[in-house]
């Protein structure tokens, strides 16, 4: 390919999870005008970019953007910084040991540089001191999942939340974190109306409450409470499905037990978490009259003291409730 042909790169934006496809196209290859636009064929966003993905062409030839490697101010080449970088690593070890070195990484790291990177300070350099914010950010979740089903396994894709007929969302401010995401659900909540009620639990009100036909402003750390209140009203209105339990879940009647300390009636509930206890009988009802009733959450469950018992709270009740 010559300099003067136009060049189109399939890739994916890497701000957030969503995961959207872009395509990259620039007039030739030597060319410093990039222009983005989303990819009508990636499953994530269908063509669609929030205002950060529409601009990442202008973050490739920045003028702060470091465009080549650079030692003490110069330029140097590739084969001269990394044998910097070796030396000076080398050099710690040796004096400090491998515990001395860590490595911290992104978010937006795939999976397979994942890997090589703990390879390189598991395998090389002989020290486990390697994290990324990801642990941050998903920590609670994955050892709520590993607890819950065995595994760190995500039991959903973006289909199910356009097809849940009560959707809650839980600590997410989705507007804002996952645009193009919260664009998807606004467009079937448009086309759908009452037929689909989404439930919107946090602190604050949001811009994500603007699709909601219920906001739940919690008190901070009760988000456990609010959940086992919602196992103890399933189970009081005979909406729990104890086949499918005594089968294949264990745990489930201590569990009820724990629930009724902290969650015993619809009345303790509110006043602990600071809610009307309609609001509260009005979740727990949407919930439990939907087939289709699907939770998301986010960083408000995940950043917490009490992540892992939050995301537990949630999935015994989706892992209890009877189905029609």
């Amino acid at each position: 390919m010559s300099v003067t042909e136009a060049a189109e790169i399939r890739t994916n934006c890497a701000y957030c999870g969503v995961g959207c496809g872009i395509v990259a196209e620039t007039p030739a290859i030597d060319a410093e005008v990039i222009a983005v636009s989303g990819d009508s064929l990636h499953p994530a966003n269908l063509g669609r970019l929030c205002s950060k993905g529409s601009a990442l062409g202008e973050t490739v030839h920045h003028e702060n953007r470091l465009l080549y490697s650079m030692l003490n101010g110069n330029r140097v080449t590739w084969d001269a910084a990394l044998t910097d970088v070796v030396s000076r690593l080398q050099s710690t070890i040796e004096q400090y040991g491998p515990q001395s070195v860590a490595l911290y990484g992104s978010g937006q790291l795939l999976t397979e540089d994942y890997y090589v990177a703990n390879k390189l300070m598991k395998g090389f350099v002989g020290s486990a001191n390697i994290d990324t914010n990801s642990r941050l950010c998903m920590a609670s979740t994955v050892a709520g999942h590993k607890r819950a089903f065995g595994t760190d396994t995500v039991p959903g894709c973006y289909e199910d939340l356009e097809l849940a007929d009560c959707l809650v969302l839980v600590g997410s401010n989705m507007a804002w974190c996952h645009p193009v995401l919260f664009q998807r659900i606004r467009a079937v909540k448009q086309a759908r109306g009452d037929r689909m009620k989404i439930i919107v639990i946090d602190l604050r009100r949001t811009d994500t409450c603007d699709i909601a036909d219920l906001f739940l402003p919690i008190k901070p750390g009760t988000d456990s409470v609010l959940f086992n209140g919602l196992l103890i009203w399933l189970l009081e209105q005979e909406k729990v499905d104890h086949a499918y339990i005594n089968q294949y879940t264990s745990g489930f009647y201590r569990t009820l037990e724990l629930a009724r300390v902290t969650s015993p009636t619809v009345h303790a509930v509110s006043e602990k978490c600071g809610l009307e206890p309609e609001a509260v009988e009005n979740f727990y009802r949407w919930f439990a009259e939907n087939d289709r009733s699907v939770t998301a959450w986010s960083q408000g469950v995940n950043q917490s003291s009490a992540g892992t018992d939050k995301v537990n709270a949630i999935i015994n009740c989706h892992s209890s409730y009877a189905q029609d």
